[in-house]
């Protein structure tokens, strides 16, 4: 028997004795009013929020344990992660009401995070680890009043985890999984992930370290006739440690590793895709430092960091890209009486990458954000920022995003809309790289208009659903060999509808419907339709149970794969508490009908999967 198979028995004995367990934990937890912050930066009510900011709580992490960050977003509305269901190692698309993504910012604890040698600065979801984060908040529309270029179509806030109260605070999680595509089930135990955290509070010091590592095989890269299997190998650390001076002032600072190791198939001299020996490796070290200084209605906050990339593809043609940035945001908050909410800051950013020689540009952007908040339902956000880029100059964005509610006993109605601009710089690769660089290219500029509609009947019952229409000028395409900006606009509209539910005391319903399209041309990877259905229900106290749908429209490639089939997901869940709740126990079936489709083309798709897993708190 394979020492892999041995451990999976073992880990499904220990789980056995784990279920038969009856201590639960009897503390009730209040249900609270759900607060939002990423669309202002002030912690508000959702009810005077003028968005429909997606909320992804711990409690959702942690029952969704064993995934990835990627394919967690991608069951939320306007959200698709070209990718998500491929290898472990298969490159990410992230597409946002019809943005791609150069138009998606990630923020890691307030700071925006980017590789500058990415052909689409983007910054890579791979890197980061599901059981380090604490909570995630998503806002679509262009937000680059806030958060500067790239904010296009969305912001993805990721918060991490923070120390724990006690003096040292445990915990460890481990999963077993199987790694294999529809046409191969063999049901091999082939995805391996640990973690391990510490962390604590000792009087105003507080202090958190971690450690996870993943490793994948089973699965080939591309779809093939061989055996050849592609293997995916990750590990990292994180650190945090803070000082709490005073009541008013606060420090923290922190660090990051990240190694990548993957496998991956090229091209052969037919530019046909194949099975190779190609490897692709990554690496991220990145610093940073955040701080608060408290005094009466407000608060000046600093939040920098320093990050550095290196990637190095393995190949016939191998490449290494390495770069580096600095971000640093400094901002001032301040509150009058409740009613009136203002932020003034300045951003400043320096991206570097080398390409035959060194290249850099710079960002310098002063911005002013507002809220209000009426006693007869106005609310108002609205802020500008000017953009000081050094290759384009000047660039003024604004947003002004009204909203109006309706409050009765046991909920709330909500009407909101909102106009936004957003600039996007080129990045050094488009400008400066090895292949086709276009140093006369022009920024993108979009235009956003958003309005919805939000309904609250009590604490049980949320749904919401709204239009948008996002215009893109200058959008940066690979023409003929090399980048240009397009001639004419684009303009990419849809429908969102999100529902959230609880219809028995122990049913829980959550479902999303996303319409999106290009009024010009087809969109490319991005599905027309696509529906998510989740319906959790807690079988007893300790045990919880969820069964999850995902509908996905078909999706138009290019000339040569003029259409990927639409397809449908269905995935299983149950975890089950014991030792008044210090252990979770979790197990997932997913695509439990072993659907076959293609996700990305030529790409090898995942089909039916099995994971076992426990979180242990100490």
């Amino acid at each position: 028997m394979k020492k892999t198979n041995v451990f999976g028995l073992l880990f499904l004995g220990v789980s056995l004795v784990g279920f038969s367990q009856q201590e639960v934990d009897s503390t009730k937890v209040e249900q609270l009013d759900e607060v939002v912050l990423t669309d202002s930066r002030f912690a508000l009510k959702r009810e005077n929020s003028g968005k429909t900011v997606i909320k992804i709580s711990q409690e959702e992490i942690e029952r969704n344990q064993g995934r990835t960050i990627s394919e967690l977003i991608s069951t939320k509305s306007g959200i698709e992660v070209n990718g998500s269901r491929s290898n472990a190692g298969q490159n990410l698309g992230v597409y946002v009401r019809g943005g791609r993504n150069r138009q998606v910012l990630v923020l890691i604890d307030g700071v925006q995070v980017s590789d500058p040698s990415q052909i689409n600065i983007e910054y890579d979801l791979r890197l980061l680890n599901l059981n380090q984060i604490e909570s995630i908040e998503i806002i679509k529309g262009a937000a680059s009043t806030l958060y500067g270029s790239g904010a296009a179509s969305a912001v993805i806030n990721i918060t991490t985890k923070r120390a724990g109260d006690k003096k040292i605070n445990g915990v460890f999680s481990s999963s077993i999984g199987t790694n294999q595509s529809e046409s191969d089930q063999n049901y091999n135990i082939s995805d391996f992930n640990n973690n391990v955290a510490i962390s604590g509070t000792l009087n105003k010091f507080t202090y958190r370290a971690a450690f996870n590592n993943r490793f994948v095989d089973g699965l080939s890269a591309a779809i093939s006739e061989t055996d050849e299997k592609d293997a995916f190998s990750q590990y990292g650390v994180d650190v945090n440690l803070g000082y709490n001076f005073s009541e008013r002032f606060s420090l923290n600072v922190y660090g990051n590793f990240t190694d990548t190791n993957s496998d991956i198939d090229g091209f052969d001299s037919n530019f046909a895709l194949v099975d190779t020996p190609d490897e692709f490796n990554s690496i991220q070290h990145r610093v940073g430092v955040s701080s608060k200084l408290k005094y009466n209605n407000g608060s000046l906050n600093l939040n920098a960091a320093y990050s550095e990339y290196e990637r190095e593809f393995i190949s016939a043609f191998p490449s290494v890209f390495t770069s580096k940035n600095y971000v640093a945001d400094i901002f001032n908050k301040y509150v009058f009486n409740k009613t009136f909410y203002t932020i003034v800051g300045l951003n400043a950013t320096e991206n570097k990458a080398v390409f035959s020689e060194e290249q850099t540009f710079k960002i310098t952007d002063p911005y002013a954000n507002f809220v209000y908040i009426s006693e007869f339902g106005l609310n108002v956000n609205a802020g500008a920022r000017l953009n000081n880029h050094s290759e384009y100059g000047s660039h003024f964005t604004y947003n002004l995003n009204p909203s109006f509610t309706i409050k009765n006993e046991k909920g709330y109605t909500k009407l909101f809309g909102s106009y936004s601009t957003s600039f996007i710089a080129p990045s050094l690769s488009q400008l400066f790289g090895n292949f086709g660089a276009n140093p006369d290219l022009e920024p993108e500029e979009n235009i956003t208009i958003e309005v919805g509609a939000e309904l609250k009947l009590s604490k049980d019952f949320l749904v919401s659903g709204l239009f948008f229409n996002r215009k893109e000028s200058n959008t940066v395409l690979w023409i003929d060999g090399g980048y240009q900006n397009a001639e004419s606009d684009l303009n990419a509209r849809g429908a969102e509808v999100e529902l959230s539910a609880t219809p028995l005391s122990k049913l829980s319903v959550t479902a999303n419907y996303t319409f999106t399209e290009y009024k010009e041309s087809e969109a490319r990877r991005i599905p027309k339709h696509k529906a998510n259905l989740l319906l959790g229900y807690d079988l007893c106290e300790s045990t919880f149970a969820s069964l999850s749908y995902q509908y996905v429209h078909d999706r138009f490639e290019n000339a040569f794969v003029p259409m990927l089939d639409s397809f449908s997901l269905v995935n299983l869940y149950v975890s089950h508490k014991a030792m008044k709740g210090k252990i979770n126990f979790f197990a997932g079936l997913d695509n439990l009908l072993n659907e076959d489709y293609e996700d990305v083309p030529g790409y090898v798709t995942k089909g039916r999967n099995v994971r076992l897993g426990f979180q242990l708190g100490l």
